[in-house]
């Protein structure tokens, strides 16, 4: 199936990849894998049809593998992303398995663009099977922090968001009624305590993608709680096991997404829960992206979602 590609996210993964620093990927890489566009060309007989608004599940998977056969295609041993295994969306005209297109009627280009990465955080918060009572903590204000936030809100949960970049909280509790805010420092542990009691949280979700706070997330896991790494970083992560056991502690990976978690994106765009308008801090035209995308990493602290225009 052909897609006339009409917008292209842009987050970490792109930025890294952009700076040669990727370690998980062969160069040279056409970028891009936060996809929306229209159907160019369907086969006879598809469920598509030309004009059509659509975005692309980037995850290509095998289906054969143990994963797929266990319904996790987004695990897939052999599994090919779109802009990091394989060339990706940053064209013209995309061709992509029938499988991969999502339909996004009704949703603008910008919308469709913004799915892949909001459906990370919704599968996040799908792993951790929050209760309406819980009390979350979110560490990292980046768009996949965020995502889980937003998540983690529309599931009732009471959320705390936590970053290095008081910018970036800001923005968040001015603009996606992210109300709880907290900025890490040497203090944190003791004003987390502060705010639980003593407690601290029910779920954790670490979406900072640093070994360092990874490692000091099992610290605000409160006793039954869970931790769910939603970043990843090269390395090893170390726990201190004491600690660990006593909180009984569920640790969960969350990664890339499932069809489902798209679907619950779209819902929740179409109910008016999630604010896109303020997600999308900048848009760039994509003749321009070679001159733009390193002034989008030196102003980090202030881009939450920048997306390309083709």
């Amino acid at each position: 199936m052909l897609v006339r590609i009409r917008r292209v996210g842009l987050c970490g993964t792109d930025y890294h990849i952009f700076a040669g620093r990727h370690p998980f990927l062969a160069y040279p890489r056409v970028m891009g894998h936060e996809l929306a566009g229209e159907i160019e060309q369907a086969p006879s007989g598809s469920a598509f049809h030309k004009g059509q608004v659509v975005a692309i599940n980037p995850y290509l998977y095998c289906g054969t593998c143990i994963a797929c056969r266990h319904d996790k295609p987004n695990a897939c041993a052999n599994i090919q992303v779109l802009g990091v295994h394989v060339d990706g969306g940053m064209c013209d005209i995309l061709a992509v398995p029938e499988s991969a297109v999502i339909d996004a009627t009704g949703l603008t280009f910008d919308q469709a663009a913004m799915l892949e990465f909001l459906a990370i955080g919704a599968h996040a918060v799908s792993r951790a099977r929050l209760k309406s009572t819980d009390h979350v903590l979110v560490t990292g204000a980046g768009p996949i922090g965020i995502a889980t936030a937003l998540f983690a809100q529309i599931e009732g949960a009471k959320v705390t968001l936590v970053d290095t970049r008081q910018a970036r909280l800001d923005y968040a509790l001015k603009n996606l009624d992210l109300t709880d805010i907290e900025t890490a420092g040497p203090d944190l542990s003791a004003k987390l305590a502060e705010r639980t009691a003593g407690e601290m949280f029910d779920v954790v979700f670490d979406a900072t993608g640093a070994l360092s706070a990874m490692a000091q997330s099992l610290a605000f896991v409160a006793n039954g709680g869970t931790l769910v790494l939603v970043g990843v970083a090269p390395g090893n992560l170390i726990f201190d096991d004491p600690e660990f056991h006593k909180r009984e502690t569920t640790l969960l990976a969350s990664r890339n997404a499932l069809s489902a978690d798209f679907d619950r994106v779209i819902a929740a765009i179409r109910a008016g829960h999630i604010p896109f308008d303020a997600l999308k801090t900048h848009g760039v035209q994509a003749e321009d992206l070679p001159k733009r995308i390193p002034m989008l990493i030196a102003e980090a602290d202030n881009v939450l979602k920048a997306i390309a225009h083709f």
